[in-house]
């Protein structure tokens, strides 16, 4: 996906989603930052669509999505009501540190379905597969 984000601090649970549809969806707690001039600052430098609720934020900055709701399937709904596609790809950004994906074609790990192929996160290890989380997820888009 061509979009790239920046998440802001109140936004954790969206950046999961938008990595699971694929989106290179930085969030600013995993960078370790939460003043409203260091978001700015790497998300202009990164070339990142900020994503904040925070009005003055959100005004500040050259390209921002202003969410307004607080629970995470309306936060989707507004995105995807502002042209965001949500749907999910084939796994292709770690959910929990937003690393690149590979195939893991090493044994699959004794709670993965049968079968199904893995992923390995390339910065920080942790493996993935379309398992009851890819499900839950994958209905939760399908009824925004």
């Amino acid at each position: 996906m061509g979009r790239r984000f920046f998440l802001d601090v109140m936004l954790g649970s969206l950046s999961t989603y938008l990595r699971m549809c694929g989106y290179d969806a930085a969030y600013a707690l995993d960078r370790g930052v939460e003043a409203d001039d260091a978001i700015l600052e790497l998300a202009g430098t990164e070339d990142r669509t900020l994503v904040t609720r925070d009005v003055q934020l959100a005004e500040r900055a050259d390209d921002a999505f202003l969410i307004e709701s607080l629970d995470v399937r309306d936060q989707l709904r507004e995105l995807r009501n502002d042209g965001v596609n949500l749907s999910l790809s084939e796994p292709a950004r770690c959910s929990s540190c937003n690393g690149k994906l590979v195939r893991d074609d090493g044994p699959a790990p004794d709670h993965a379905p049968d079968g199904k192929p893995v992923w390995r996160c390339r910065d920080c290890g942790k493996r993935f597969w379309k398992g009851s989380h890819w499900e839950s997820v994958e209905r939760t888009l399908s009824e925004l």
